[in-house]
């Protein structure tokens, strides 16, 4: 399960929708445990069905108006039914000053307060856009992955087969490298899945009888990327005469990440095999499978026509 801290949302998002704490210190070690936020809404009147004190709470233009309205006394009571102590934190947008009676039930119930310059459907929007990201599923796995012809490659194989120096060949002819030896695997929104690399190895490549290099210096930024979606994985392995090959590709093989299948290719490699050319193929092969195009398919069918054709001669 992701942990992740009011101070380390403050930290790493913070200056993101420009905020500015202003209370309820004692709080700041608490845990953001789900990537929802809520408005007061009707439960400042009382109505606190569907109310969950577990998200984060976010005043916004119609609530600030409505405790306006209200009297001191009255205003305190509506805020402390909904500032409960188990928030995780509370946002005020709009550069509105805390209201101090907001202000002392906030320090009083060790509640992060915080104060935004955007507006509450700008700060909604990215807050969730980032929680969605950081509480999204993640695995790591072993392999190399670039990014060719705006598509994702995720490369794999056995210790020693040439997986980085394929990508290496791959990013000679100005395709981009996104993490070698470990990729970061996210499942986003549910549907798609986006790779990355460990911070510390970032732009660098294990090359044997060479060691670390750093690709973004060889090669220029526009070789590297950060991030990129696993759209084909392909694992190489050493050519088995006795083992039969796929050589017309009718029978599509999928791998599955968190839940989420990726088509797969085994690629053999032997001596005199390009093996960067044939991931090149298999990427652009994939483009036009996406635009409807299918080689295979379209090469049975004239096989079966022309067979069926010289039935009907006989």
């Amino acid at each position: 399960m992701t942990s992740l801290t009011v101070r380390g949302f403050y930290k790493e998002f913070g200056v993101t929708i420009s905020l500015k704490h202003q209370g309820g210190s004692g709080g700041l070690d608490k845990k953001i445990t789900v990537p929802e936020l809520e408005r007061p809404g009707l439960a400042l009147t009382g109505f606190l069905k569907g109310y969950s004190a577990k998200r984060i709470l976010v005043f916004g233009k119609r609530e600030v108006e409505y405790l306006l309205s209200l009297s001191s006394p009255v205003r305190k009571r509506r805020l402390s039914t909904v500032l409960s102590e188990k928030l995780p934190m509370v946002i005020i947008t709009r550069n509105t000053p805390p209201f101090p009676e907001m202000k002392e039930l906030c320090d009083k119930r060790d509640i992060p307060l915080f104060s935004s310059e955007y507006s509450t459907s700008k700060v909604m929007q990215k807050i969730t856009y980032f929680l969605g990201r950081t509480f999204s599923q993640s695995e790591s796995c072993p392999g190399t992955l670039v990014e060719a012809y705006g598509k994702g490659v995720l490369i794999q194989g056995d210790s020693s087969i040439g997986k980085s120096e394929t990508a290496l060949g791959l990013i000679e002819r100005q395709h981009r490298l996104v993490s070698d030896d470990v990729v970061i695997i996210n499942k986003r929104e549910g549907s798609y899945l986006e790779g990355q690399g460990p911070k510390i190895s970032r732009h660098l490549m294990e090359i044997r009888g060479i060691g670390i290099i750093n690709v973004a210096h060889l090669y220029g930024a526009i070789c590297v990327s950060e991030k990129a979606n696993i759209d084909v994985v392909v694992r190489l392995e050493a050519w088995d005469d006795d083992h039969f090959y796929d050589r017309v590709g009718l029978t599509e093989k999928h791998t599955e990440f968190l839940g989420v299948a990726v088509p797969y290719y085994i690629l053999p490699v032997k001596p005199g095999r390009d093996a960067v050319l044939l991931i090149e193929t298999i990427v652009l092969n994939h483009r036009l499978k996406k635009m409807g195009v299918n080689s295979a398919k379209e090469f049975n069918l004239k096989l079966l026509d022309t067979i069926a054709k010289k039935q009907e001669v006989k």
